[in-house]
């Protein structure tokens, strides 16, 4: 499983940041995406000194994307 790889996969070089966490160009959602990789290996530490890290999308549009962990909407907001 690629998620979970130390490395960054190839395909995440191209990678844009998604401010609306969902594809830029097409606006599917993250469930959407074709591959995954979390950077957990490298998180960035927030003030309140909880931990965040970038979550890229490869697209079914192959937009390739990223986000924050902590922009991810919730699962009620998905799904009401």
């Amino acid at each position: 499983m690629e998620a979970f790889t130390r490395n960054a996969p190839d395909w995440t070089k191209t990678a844009t940041h998604a401010f609306d966490f969902c594809c830029p160009r097409c606006e599917a959602s993250s469930r959407e995406a074709k591959k995954v990789w979390l950077n957990r290996y490298a998180p960035v530490t927030m003030e309140n000194y909880r931990r965040k890290w970038q979550e890229f999308y490869l697209c079914e549009c192959e937009q390739v994307w990223w986000a924050w962990s902590n922009e991810r909407p919730s699962f009620e907001d998905n799904h009401n």
